[in-house]
């Protein structure tokens, strides 16, 4: 009985989540439907009134089918929502114009688009499903017709141009993807950190061992080297996890730019366009450009992925060159402080230590300079000031902790 309760409430529940979605389905298409009825009202040219009649007699038609699929699964026809005059009399259609209420339906059929195909994995309901097929096509149709009704059959007003500039429309479709890349420095850049890291690190261990034990330089080439080899293998795995990971959440960001494209291609060429714009290139040539660009559905991933990302998978980092790069650098810079202990002892080792890591600490400031804008001369000033304020500290404490352990 209880096996017989628990799958009655799980068909409930999907029943329930269907309807939702079909509910959802209905509203968005009736939008559309008084949006596209309004516009046909207001526009005085009888070609654009037509095409537009058109499609909100197809938006009605979407919706009674979603209507009708909603009553065959024992639902009610849900009650409109939204304006008699659709998304017409918006703030930004008002300001915009006409033109720009088409472009902003242009970005609404891509999300119809897209929350569609979505659906197509979301939903267990193959009538359902090959609803949203047959909607998914037609609203394709919209997208093109609509691109090809603002081109062609409206001027461009300077007023309204202000008001759909590409950086406008490429925020508000990038307001729904998420994700964004960034250009890495190399493995020079991992080379700097490492030195830097290692340096830093070992000046402080060997100043405190030298405070402790007044620079036995048997104690501190122990703590030294132990050090070193810690560092070491410690930056070398760290850059390789970080450049493996890099390079996976670029890949997985390429994977989802490809199901973007194959569920809703149409958006993705609207957006790889608006990048152009934004760049400089006039409307009509990015569009193009794209065109050409999409004939080859990889070159099309690629010059997209390009745009979202900032960066290109030649760009990503090695794991293994960086790997590598990080523990050599950072053995390097870590064994700076330690070579005076291998041929004096006491404060003249101490002293020696101090000048050639201090010196260190300036040429690796300096070095930063080759992957940032600022000057090596106060790079390199700031990278000293720190290592001495960092050696003179752990080499107090080193001799507090020196004379309790006394």
């Amino acid at each position: 009985m209880s096996d017989a309760n628990s799958g009655n409430k799980n068909r409930s529940s999907r029943l329930r989540k269907l309807l939702s979605a079909l509910e959802g389905n209905w509203q968005t298409e009736m939008s559309g439907y008084y949006t596209y009825r309004t516009l046909a009202e207001r526009d005085s040219d009888p070609i654009r009134k037509k095409t537009l009649q058109h499609m909100a007699d197809a938006e009605a038609e979407h919706a009674a089918l979603w209507g009708r699929r909603i009553e065959e699964l024992g639902g009610t026809i849900p009650r409109y929502r939204g304006k008699q005059t659709g998304d017409v009399d918006t703030l930004a259609n008002r300001l915009g114009g006409q033109r720009m209420a088409l472009r902003r339906l242009e970005i609404d059929e891509s999300r119809a688009i897209a929350m569609y195909g979505q659906q197509l994995k979301d939903l267990d309901d193959e009538p359902s499903i090959a609803l949203l097929r047959q909607v998914i096509e037609e609203e394709r149709e919209h997208y093109t017709e609509l691109g090809s009704l603002i081109r062609d059959r409206y001027p461009r007003r300077a007023a309204e141009t202000s008001f759909t500039s590409p950086q406008e429309l490429l925020t508000e479709l990038l307001s729904k993807r998420s994700g964004s890349g960034r250009q890495r420095a190399g493995w020079i850049g991992d080379a700097i950190y490492g030195v830097n890291d290692g340096l830093g690190a070992i000046f402080g261990i060997v100043s405190g061992v030298s405070g402790a034990t007044l620079g036995n330089s048997k104690y501190v080439l122990l703590a030294g080297i132990a050090g070193m080899i810690a560092s070491a293998l410690s930056m070398g795995s760290g850059a390789y996890l970080a450049a493996k990971s890099e390079r996976e959440i670029y890949e997985a960001e390429v994977a989802r730019e490809r199901e973007a494209i194959e569920m809703n291609a149409p958006e993705s060429r609207e957006l790889l366009s608006l990048y152009y714009q934004v760049k400089g290139l006039p409307e009509d040539d990015a569009d193009h450009v794209v065109e050409h660009i999409a004939k080859d559905k990889d070159q099309f991933l690629r010059a997209l992925a390009s745009e979202r990302l900032n960066s290109t998978e030649d760009a990503l980092r090695n794991p293994l060159t960086s790997a590598i790069s990080g523990a050599l650098s950072t053995a390097v810079g870590a064994f700076v402080p330690i070579i005076p202990f291998f041929f004096l002892r006491g404060y003249d080792a101490i002293i020696l230590s101090a000048i050639i890591s201090l010196a260190a600490h300036f040429a690796v400031g300096a070095a930063k300079s080759l992957i940032t804008v600022r000057s090596w001369w106060a790079s390199g000033m700031e990278m000293t000031l720190v290592g001495a304020v960092e050696g003179i500290v752990t080499y107090i404490i080193g001799i507090g902790l020196g004379r309790a352990g006394a």
